[in-house]
């Protein structure tokens, strides 16, 4: 497992919205914007699904993802595993927390589960001479 820096998890924190890219088992990609988001520790974030469809499918065929977040110059790759919750406490508590982002939005939402993804490698995407490089 690789462990976000303090940094990269005030730049996780602070933006709104990540791409997060996913494969079919074949190797044809997927990569969708997602703003319910939030980090449980250095090694862990979770992401709410509301929407995805194709996304799920191959999570469920392909556990194997990454999160990609930036702002100006500042960037970074996570590469991770992923495992889905559909119940349980931590399902349960996602499902409010959308529920609340919905209330306060005034939007419909409901999750349909916890995606919790393990962060395996962390890469760097900024601009310049060390674009790419293995962070962790």
């Amino acid at each position: 497992m690789a462990q976000m820096s303090q940094r990269m998890q005030e730049l996780f924190n602070k933006v709104s919205t990540v791409v997060l890219t996913t494969a079919t088992p074949d190797g044809n990609p997927n990569a969708v914007p997602v703003g319910a988001k939030k980090i449980l520790d250095p090694e862990t974030i979770l992401i709410s699904d509301q929407f995805f469809n194709k996304t799920l499918a191959n999570m469920k065929a392909n556990p194997k993802v990454a999160v990609t977040y930036w702002e100006g110059y500042e960037g970074y790759q996570l590469k991770c595993t992923v495992t889905i919750e559909t119940s349980g406490k931590r399902f349960e508590e996602t499902a409010k927390w959308i529920e609340d982002i919905s209330a306060r939005v005034g939007f419909p939402l409901k999750s349909k589960g916890a995606v919790i993804l393990k962060i395996d490698e962390i890469f760097g995407v900024a601009p310049g001479p060390g674009a790419g490089k293995k962070l962790a």
